[in-house]
This record gives structure tokens, C-alpha cells and sequence, in this order.
């Protein structure tokens, strides 16, 4: 089974038409984290190009994706990747806490699990 198909799209930008979208889904989320999002998102487009969006897989784990329209030649493949990986290190905190609330809240885990397994994450580190 193509776990793509199952993706949920929590917010994304793109430079092709310089739109941001946020799902309402996640209306929840406190301001300051959704304009985290936003100013991530927007930025990561403006360097690189393309369309950027972060989103959960069915497992509650988030997932930075970057694309291009075919031929695009000003968009920046090896620089998205970098700009991922220093994403994922420096928005780390962040991003470990969409994943618990995305599994919390729309996967009805329990809490204390989810916050136990976050906790030996930590320690591995």
C-alpha cells in the first residue's frame, strides 16, 4: 500500500505562485507555532524554489517534501536538501511536537505513551 496516498498535508508554499496554504485542520495549533510554519515554509521557497510542504505519514511522523515542476531550472535541488536536513536539526523541538500533537489529537494515541516513547527518543540522542 502507497503510504503517499494517506499523507495529510499540514501546511506548504510555493514559489511558482506565492500562496501559502494551512490546512484548517489544524486550527488548533498555538499562533506562534503556526507562524513558525508559515515563516518556514514561505523562506524555504524563496531560497530554493519549488513547492515545500510539511505533513504527517499515517504513522503521526512529519515529513518535509520539496518538488519542482519539470524543467525548472531555477529551482535548487541540492540546496532543498540541505535546507531540510538543517530544518529537521534546528526545528527539531518543533517538529517532534507536531508529531506528538497530530498523534494525540487526529491518531487518539494515548498521551502518556506517546510521551514516553518521546522521552526514550531523547535519551538515545
Amino acid at each position: 500500500m502507497n503510504e503517499d496516498k494517506f499523507r495529510i498535508v499540514l501546511c506548504g508554499a510555493s514559489a511558482y505562485d506565492k500562496k501559502y496554504y494551512f490546512n484548517k485542520k489544524f486550527d488548533g495549533l498555538p499562533e506562534n507555532v503556526k507562524e513558525d510554519l508559515h515563516v518556514i515554509c514561505v523562506l524555504f521557497t524563496e531560497e530554493v524554489g519549488g513547492v515545500f510542504t510539511i505533513g504527517f505519514t499515517p504513522r503521526g511522523e512529519v515529513e518535509l517534501d520539496t518538488q519542482s515542476d519539470e524543467g525548472d531550472l531555477l529551482y535548487d535541488e541540492i540546496g532543498s536538501a540541505l535546507l531540510v536536513k538543517k530544518i529537521r536539526s534546528t526545528k527539531r523541538e518543533l517538529l517532534s511536537g507536531l508529531s506528538m500533537y497530530y498523534r494525540i489529537t487526529f491518531l487518539h494515541e494515548d498521551p502518556s505513551v506517546v510521551l514516553a516513547e518521546e522521552d526514550d527518543d531523547e535519551e538515545e540522542e
